[in-house]
């Protein structure tokens, strides 16, 4: 198991456009690759330009996939300028 944490502080004015845009892309991501078995969206309860993803994929080949697709490098751009700061973490499972 293959775990990666996003998270995201979205830039004022660019809230509902990035929370639908990332909830198209959990979408695409769990429907279109076989090896995305979770794509989870979360959202600060005090903050809604703070969002936080829970990603498990096969193994790290299954990730790698991920970011060479077409949705998620659509995704990436469509993104960039609404992102103040991203931070990826990379986990793997004990079990």
């Amino acid at each position: 198991m293959y775990v990666v944490t996003v998270e995201f502080e979205v830039r004022a004015g660019h809230e509902r456009d990035f929370h639908l845009r990332m909830r198209q892309q959990a979408e695409d991501s769990l429907n279109r690759e076989a090896d995305c078995i979770q794509f989870d969206v979360c959202q600060a309860p005090d903050d809604p330009r703070r969002i936080f993803l829970y990603e498990v994929y096969a193994d790290e080949g299954a990730f790698q996939s991920h970011l060479d697709s077409g949705h998620f490098k659509d995704f990436d751009k469509t993104v960039a300028d609404w992102v103040a700061a991203k931070t990826v973490r990379i986990w793997h499972g004990l079990s």
